[in-house]
């Protein structure tokens, strides 16, 4: 299957092997579950005509295997102006391995001043291809997408500035929207700006939470990214993420560091 998911009827996908994570052949990245789960936000059922996701916090409670899974989602609270919506991931039968909730605000009827960042960085074209540090396998999230490097690497520690672009679409025969391409790369910000050796080092980030104030245009994704780790072994992977035509918002994630 050439998608990271096939749809078996509503509400069950079927996980294939693109969807595979580094460090676990058993268990998936964090960004194919995370854009699946903000899939299911934008096209539930009841989904109200002229809002727009402006912020996904995701809690990821055990890692996600390579299975069927049970997509759900339910309103918390609907105003006139923003909506509170929950989405979940699960194996069926099972408690949630990943949690969601949405806020999606009301778009406005008029046009408003538009501030934007002025930072534009150098785009696809400009970066360059560079290695995936040593997975033990072939086939995973690591070469379902595209990488290009405008500054730092995999195997460089240090800040990063990284397009990607998706290779495949998240489920078999549908075109991914704007959202799921912003979703299935914002994870990957701890992974491009890591400070500290993969090889004596774990760096396990228990949540993510993106901000949007757009949504991109075109394939590319870039992550603009850096991380920070204290002493007690928190650590925060600070991401802005940008399209083409500049900054679309921010990711952020907390981190769990230790010793391998």
């Amino acid at each position: 299957m050439n998608a990271f998911y096939e749809q078996l009827d509503d509400n069950r996908f079927a996980a294939s092997e693109h969807s595979r994570g580094p460090w676990d052949a058993n268990a998936q990245h964090g960004g194919p579950p995370s854009a699946l789960l903000g899939r299911a936000v934008e096209s539930r059922p009841g989904e109200r005509p002229g809002f727009r996701l402006a912020r996904m916090t995701f809690e990821i409670s055990r890692p996600v295997p390579i299975a069927e899974l049970v997509v759900s989602t339910r309103v918390l609270k609907s105003g006139r102006s923003a909506e509170l919506v929950e989405a979940e991931l699960a194996q069926p039968g099972g408690d949630p391995l990943l949690r969601a909730r949405a806020l999606l605000v009301r778009v406005a009827e008029q046009p408003q001043p538009a501030i934007a960042d002025p930072t534009v960085l150098p785009g696809p074209d400009q970066a360059e291809p560079k290695p995936f540090f040593p997975v033990a396998y072939e086939v995973g999230y690591h070469n379902a997408m595209e990488w290009r490097f405008v500054s730092g690497a995999f195997q460089e520690p240090g800040p990063a500035t990284c397009w990607l672009r998706m290779r495949m679409p998240l489920v078999a025969g549908e075109q991914p929207s704007p959202l799921v391409r912003v979703l299935i790369a914002a994870d990957s910000g701890n992974g491009v700006s890591t400070v500290l050796d993969w090889r004596t080092h774990t760096f396990i980030n228990p949540d993510l939470t993106v901000h949007l104030h757009r949504y991109p245009v075109g394939e590319w994704v870039c992550l603009d990214a850096r991380t920070t780790v204290d002493a007690g072994g928190i650590g925060l992977a600070d991401t802005a993420l940008h399209d083409e035509k500049g900054v679309i918002g921010r990711g952020a994630q907390s981190l769990l560091v230790t010793a391998r």
